[in-house]
C-alpha cells in the first residue's frame, strides 16, 4: 500500500537516495552543477529521472552516455531525461 501511495504522489522510491544521485552526477568530469533533479516511480519496479547537468565538456554526447550509465548501473534508473547545459539559461532561475 505504501508503494502505491508513493506512486500516486510521484515520490522518489525509498530505494533511491536522491542526494547520492546528485553527488554521482557531480562526480562526472566537467559537471559543475546539477539542478531540477527529479526522481519518481513509474511502477513498483521502474524508476524515472530528469535532471539538468551544467558542464564545460566539448564531448556532450559522451557525457550524456556517462550520466545515463551512472543512473542505470549505480541506481537502477533506466528511464532518464537529461538536459545538458553549458551555462546559466536566461529563463532558468535555478541554473
Amino acid at each position: 500500500l505504501k508503494d502505491s501511495v508513493n506512486l500516486a504522489l510521484d515520490a522518489a522510491p525509498a530505494s533511491v537516495d536522491v542526494a547520492s544521485v546528485k553527488a554521482a552526477f557531480l562526480a562526472l568530469p566537467g559537471v559543475s552543477a546539477v539542478h531540477d533533479l527529479h526522481v519518481w516511480g513509474l511502477s513498483t519496479t521502474d524508476t524515472a529521472l530528469t535532471a539538468h547537468l551544467v558542464h564545460d565538456r566539448p564531448d556532450a554526447d559522451v557525457l550524456l552516455a556517462e550520466a545515463q550509465k551512472v543512473a542505470k548501473t549505480g541506481f537502477g534508473i533506466a528511464h532518464t531525461t537529461l538536459q545538458l547545459e553549458t551555462g546559466a539559461l536566461p529563463d532558468c532561475p535555478d541554473c
